[in-house]
């Protein structure tokens, strides 16, 4: 596994966590953030590359930074 793919894999592990911590279900996120629900999901299994701007999107919607968003980089 690439660099990258780890990246993308702990990043979307991250966000899961946070979000689930905060009791918040996945299409709410989406709604949150203007996302469709399957990108989300994407995103959260580590199967994309999300982009900076939808990164700071999330990092936004829960309130929380995007250094917490790549926690364990």
């Amino acid at each position: 596994m690439e660099a990258h793919e780890k990246a993308a894999k702990q990043i979307g592990q991250n966000i899961r966590e946070i979000r689930s911590a905060k009791h918040m279900h996945q299409c709410e996120l989406a709604k949150m953030c203007n996302f469709e629900p399957s990108n989300l999901n994407r995103i959260e299994a580590g199967n994309t590359n999300p982009t900076l701007r939808s990164l700071v999107t999330i990092a936004e919607a829960l309130g929380v930074t995007l250094s917490q968003l790549c926690k364990g980089l």
